[in-house]
């Protein structure tokens, strides 16, 4: 045992004085970091801002946080402590993004705009997507929620109901009030499921499709996917997602206005869009059917250059639904103001078109004809004037692609009785089931069945971590509309399937793999798009959005905050955004939300502390114009 050791009292108040004379030097050389605020007031667009400091960026420890749980690391020495610390970082300090005005509340950037107008009118081309190019065209604001604005009903009430505030118009109200379309009581909006050729009900007229083509319309049938084209209200696909059919409905922002707006408000899909010149956003072989209820679209001019679109995105073996003139014509030519002798010759050329196209005809009962599109191309001959498309064109490229007068071809088959490109599943079995663009190789070496398969158990694993940190997406039924904006496979989506939600899965037109096609056959839906640009959808449609890697991928493409201003313009307040990316992108990202009026926190991944990725969760706040 060592005998005990005093020092001499002089050398005791040295060392202690240099002890404190140490702390004091740490604490004047790293201050404390501001708290973050908890809400930022919203200034009007010709309000000067003042500077403000860089919020906190935080992580939370790996296990599930609670509610008042203070267990955090601080990364605010290293990130957005100060603006020098921040520049450092390649952050900016984050500053108050002002409110717009109160009349673009329902401001849809690349759709109806003054400079579409610039646009030639032959085959409806100004109605196509034209963005603002430069930078003073672009809104550098938040878009408000109107005045009233209140959280959709939970689906599926909400099929039947949206409030008025959220889409405040009569337009529709008061044109197709009789045909049950939609009709207004007080402050709700109600859809009684009815549509210009089905005034008897969209159950009903389902029904009539199904037994007209032959199918199963749910219950595990052959139909899954489905495209509406020129969708109204969307009546078609609402009462298809209760027979496991998910329909993408699409219709211009045109006289009719807000028909997307009042889809989306119902938690239906639906997107901005027209067939005009433009290929439609979408892979080939993508749809089991593709429908049009009097949508107004010229099948028959410009050499029947929409039917060849239809077919190029409709799957082998799929049908085309058409009702509406001249279908019936005998029947209705004196309501519709148009005689025989014009309805009858569009309807010849319709079917001479479907003919060049090598569809056949399946059947016409009363007010509805269907057409199947062949299983493969083997007994296929041309028209004349029709034939199959170069062979270089790629079938899937879909984003400011022209629309050609040619047959797009089906993959080649060994057999007369092959499905070309690969038979998919039967609904829910397709969405497990190794697509047939994996398969049969056509994405490469770098995604094969096997990858599949582990990238499957991956984000079952990450939505488990996801519903942990973000209560609004593990309660059911507290969000409808989900937008993943870099979907890859379709994994997550896919991980959600059990929950009442629906998943627009966006592949970036700057992802290195095209795999919207294996979205598809998965029985998913989504569309192309290029996050340097707005989407074709309206204000406030979604009401959770899923960013992986995304600004890691667009780092050197477009400025940050664009894409996160338009995250914004498409969430619904109290909606959440997911990050999933590299922790200096995150602490970025955070930086400009912050001054948003998002509250956000960043959390471990789920295979702990150490991983640099991080998850960064932000929820937008409530407030209306």
């Amino acid at each position: 045992m060592l005998p005990s050791m005093k020092l001499p009292l002089p050398t005791l108040a040295a060392v202690v004085a240099l002890c404190v004379a140490s702390y004091l030097l740490a604490v004047w050389t790293h201050p404390a970091p501001p708290l973050p605020t908890a809400s930022l007031a919203v200034l009007p667009c010709n309000t000067r801002q003042p500077p403000i400091a860089p919020a906190t960026a935080t992580v939370q420890s790996s296990s599930v946080p609670k509610k008042n749980d203070t267990a955090v690391l601080d990364f605010s020495i290293h990130h957005g402590a100060s603006d020098e610390d921040a520049a450092e970082a390649g952050a900016p300090p984050s500053r108050l993004v002002p409110a717009c005005d109160a009349a673009h509340s329902e401001h849809t950037p690349c759709e109806g705009q003054r400079w579409s107008l610039r646009q030639p009118r032959r085959r409806f081309a100004y109605r196509e997507r034209h963005c603002p190019r430069r930078a003073e065209q672009r809104l550098r604001c938040l878009v408000p929620a109107p005045r009233g604005y209140r959280a959709p009903p939970r689906w599926p009430r909400s099929r039947d109901a949206a409030w008025f505030a959220n889409a405040p118009h009569e337009e529709l109200v008061a044109e197709k009030g009789v045909q049950n379309w939609i009709r207004r009581d007080g402050d709700v909006l109600r859809f009684p499921g009815g549509g210009t050729m089905f005034p008897h009900g969209a159950d009903r007229y389902i029904d009539d499709i199904a037994a007209a083509a032959g199918v199963t319309l749910g219950g595990g049938g052959a139909v899954r996917t489905a495209l509406d084209t020129g969708c109204g209200v969307a009546s078609w696909g609402a009462y298809l997602l209760s027979r496991d059919v998910l329909t993408m409905s699409f219709a211009p922002k045109d006289t009719h206005e807000a028909q997307v707006l009042f889809a989306l408000e119902r938690g239906v899909p639906a997107m901005l869009g027209i067939m005009a010149t433009k290929r439609l956003p979408y892979p080939a072989r993508a749809f089991d059917m593709a429908h049009c209820s009097r949508c107004l679209i010229p099948w028959t001019k410009y050499n029947g250059l929409y039917l060849i679109e239809v077919d190029r995105v409709l799957r082998p073996g799929g049908h085309w639904v058409l009702s509406g003139p001249p279908v019936n014509w005998e029947r209705h030519f004196k309501g519709w103001k148009r005689t025989p002798e014009d309805l009858g010759s569009e309807q010849s050329a319709i079917e001479a078109i479907a003919k060049s196209l090598c569809w056949s005809k399946v059947q016409q009962v009363g007010d509805i004809a269907v057409w199947q599109k062949p299983i493969n191309h083997v007994s296929c001959r041309a028209s004349r004037n029709l034939g199959f498309c170069n062979a270089s064109q790629d079938p899937d490229a879909g984003w400011y692609v022209n629309m050609e007068e040619c047959i797009t071809p089906l993959p080649e088959v060994s057999g007369p009785g092959e499905v070309a490109g690969g038979e998919v599943k039967r609904w829910p079995e397709r969405l497990t089931a190794p697509p047939p663009r994996i398969a049969g190789g056509s994405l490469g070496s770098s995604v094969t069945v096997d990858t599949f398969g582990k990238d499957a158990e991956v984000w079952r694993r990450r939505v488990d971590r996801y519903k942990g940190v973000s209560g609004g997406l593990a309660e059911k039924g507290r969000y409808r509309n989900l937008l993943d904006m870099n979907a890859g496979l379709g994994g997550f989506a896919a991980a959600l399937a059990g929950d009442p939600v629906w998943v627009m899965n966006v592949v970036p037109t700057a992802a290195s793999a095209n795999t919207l096609g294996v979205i598809y056959e998965r029985g998913l839906i989504g569309t192309y798009q290029d996050w340097c640009e707005a989407m074709s959808t309206y204000p406030r449609t979604y009401d959770l959005i899923h960013a992986d890697s995304l600004f890691t991928m667009y780092k050197d493409r477009c400025e940050m905050e664009d894409i996160l201003l338009e995250m914004d313009r498409v969430l619904r307040p109290e909606g959440t955004v997911i990050f999933r990316d590299d922790i200096d992108v995150l602490v970025k990202i955070k930086n400009i939300a912050d001054g948003m009026r998002w509250e956000s926190r960043i959390v471990d991944h789920e295979d702990g502390p150490m991983q640099r990725e991080k998850i960064l969760v932000s929820l937008k706040s409530y407030w209306t114009a």
